[in-house]
């Protein structure tokens, strides 16, 4: 008969594949996250996190299963026995094989996140070195720097130091409302440092990219944080002046010539013309009870006596 870690271990990996899966599809394809975007990343976060911590724990549990009633208490005598310069004699191969997977699975996922992290910071030194040489502080707009090119480009360098940068195609094409609204828009993604809420996707997504859910769960994330960032710009400007702004910047990218640039763009202007009703306070709080809960149960689990 299964002990109770054995099952804690069973519940845990059949929560962290849920979650990895069926509940990704489900919450990318789901309407409700236009109408509450931060709550909506709120709990893609707690999904990731609760995934994680799910799919490690169980392999964990399961491997220290013969040691204890806990992992807290498996670790403990795990560890003693290692300082004592030996394996515990219950860890059978099963056991043995259960335990390393989980680590490297683990590692893997540590390095590439690590890698992902410096890549993307090599990357960000490198371009803000560049645009301290060819972009010119803009007076009009502190903090906001011109790059001399036709294209209407404006985007965000997020980091310690970060740069917001807007082309000269941008200033021509478009009325002082539409640039202070596409402004307004990237100062959101500055202000609450969009970058790092998409990075833990990014690592997972590329650890286990034959998990459809995954990478799902990346495109959603991704939308969902311009989604955001429209909110903030439409609370600044008037929200025909964003979707002109959008429409002027956004259409004239080489992107747009892919035909999911351009649906994902429309879709956008479409809920800036015309914007979903935001959810009710009731719904909102639910929201963000289950994005606690979803963290909080495997932590539990993974604590607490099995």
């Amino acid at each position: 008969m299964p002990s109770s870690m054995e099952l804690t271990a069973l519940a845990l990996l059949v929560l962290g594949v849920a979650l990895a899966e069926p509940i990704s599809r489900a919450l990318a394809a789901a309407r409700w996250p236009a109408r509450d975007p931060v709550g909506a990343l709120l709990v893609w976060q707690a999904i990731g996190l609760a995934g994680g911590l799910s799919l490690l724990g169980a392999g964990l549990v399961y491997g220290l299963a013969p040691l204890g009633n806990s992992l807290p208490s498996g670790l403990a005598r795990l560890t003693d026995a290692i300082v004592a310069g030996r394996l515990p004699t219950e860890l059978h191969a099963g056991r043995l094989l259960a335990l390393a997977a989980t680590i490297l699975l683990g590692a893997r996922l540590f390095v590439v996140l690590a890698a992902v992290t410096f890549r993307t910071l090599k990357a960000r030194r490198r371009h803000r070195d560049l645009l301290d040489v060819l972009a010119t502080p803009w007076p009009d707009a502190p903090g906001t720097r011109v790059l001399e090119h036709p294209l209407p480009v404006a985007y965000c360098l997020p980091g310690r130091s970060s740069r917001l940068v807007v082309s000269a195609g941008v200033l021509e094409v478009l009325e002082p409302d539409g640039v202070r609204a596409v402004l307004a828009h990237e100062q959101a993604h500055l202000r609450e440092r969009h970058d790092l809420v998409v990075l833990p996707f990014v690592a997972w997504g590329a650890t286990a990219p034959f998990v459809r859910g995954m990478v799902t769960a990346q495109l959603a994330v991704a939308a969902l944080i311009e989604m955001r960032a429209d909110d903030v710009a439409t609370a600044r400007a008037e929200p025909h002046e964003l979707a002109g702004a959008l429409r002027a910047v956004g259409g004239s990218a080489p992107a747009a010539a892919l035909s999911s640039f351009t649906t994902a763009l429309d879709a956008r202007i479409g809920r800036i013309a015309a914007p979903p009703a935001p959810l009710a306070t009731p719904l909102r709080l639910l929201v963000r009870a289950l994005a606690v809960a979803l963290v909080a149960v495997p932590t539990a689990v993974l604590l607490l006596p099995g």
